[in-house]
């Protein structure tokens, strides 16, 4: 067996857009807040269609990282690149423009308490884009029968599981039908059953719709599920990347503390 890589950039210096199929490029990532130095020289590139996990322990820079790709956070050095474009640098229409082709599953699910599950998802639809009622209507329904839920339309968040929260905020981040996503600890705080189901969402986007995908996890059975390449995070830097398998076969100390061998 090959030993995971650490690197999956071949050179963070270069300049101008990755090839085609790579949906999102991050090259030689830097972020510090005042002496705290939080990613330390992060390259990661992820392929069209597929669904890269970045795991580690806490404060090792996981949500950090995500936020710089719909850029909540700029780096002090380095590029961010996201279907051919400079994420780093863009501002104003460009970047909300780029935002909405990417959906964002918070750890929390960051549904409006005030709002029934349809008013939550009609927001958004009436916010960004020009359909009729009636066309929103649709979507939404055809949403949140994608996701088994559709009887919790006049629902508020309150009368809500945590599991159908989180699979209620997914159809949320999936209902401008975004060509990427990120997904922030989909699974903390839910029983086995739930990740499950979760998880298993998070692979029918990719497999049905083709939609690329970053989650951060420590849930190694999410992880199981959805990964296709795993990078793992200590200290503001990659120890290793490659399948789940080679990082849980490595040698390296950190991540066999992580997965408990």
């Amino acid at each position: 067996m090959a030993e995971p890589t650490v690197h999956d950039v071949a050179s963070s210096s270069e300049s101008g857009p990755p090839p085609e199929d790579v949906l999102i490029e991050l090259r030689d990532l830097h972020k510090a807040f005042g002496e705290n130095e939080v990613l330390k020289g992060i390259s990661l590139s992820v392929e069209a269609g597929t669904t890269a996990v970045v795991m580690g322990g806490s404060g090792s820079g996981k949500s950090v990282l995500i936020k710089h790709i719909v850029q909540l956070l700029r780096p002090d050095r380095g590029e961010v690149w996201v279907m051919g474009r400079r994420v780093d640098q863009l501002e104003g229409d460009d970047l909300d423009a780029l935002r909405l082709q990417i959906g964002y599953l918070f750890q929390s699910g960051a549904l409006f308490d005030s709002m029934t599950v349809f008013e939550n998802m009609d927001f958004i639809l009436e916010r960004h884009t020009d359909l009729t009622p009636a066309e929103r209507r649709d979507r939404i329904e055809e949403t949140l029968a994608w996701i088994n839920l559709r009887d919790k339309a006049p629902s508020y968040p309150a009368e809500l599981s945590g599991g159908q929260k989180k699979r209620i905020g997914l159809a949320r981040a999936i209902i401008l039908e975004p060509r990427i996503l990120l997904y922030d600890e989909p699974t903390t705080g839910l029983d086995p059953v739930s990740v499950r189901t979760v998880s298993e969402l998070i692979v029918r986007l990719r497999d049905e719709r083709g939609i690329t995908s970053v989650a951060i996890t420590h849930d190694l059975l999410c992880a199981d599920i959805i990964t296709d390449r795993a990078h793992f995070l200590y200290d503001g830097r990659f120890l290793a990347s490659g399948t789940l398998d080679d990082l849980r076969r490595s040698d390296v100390p950190e991540l066999r503390e992580f997965f408990g061998i």
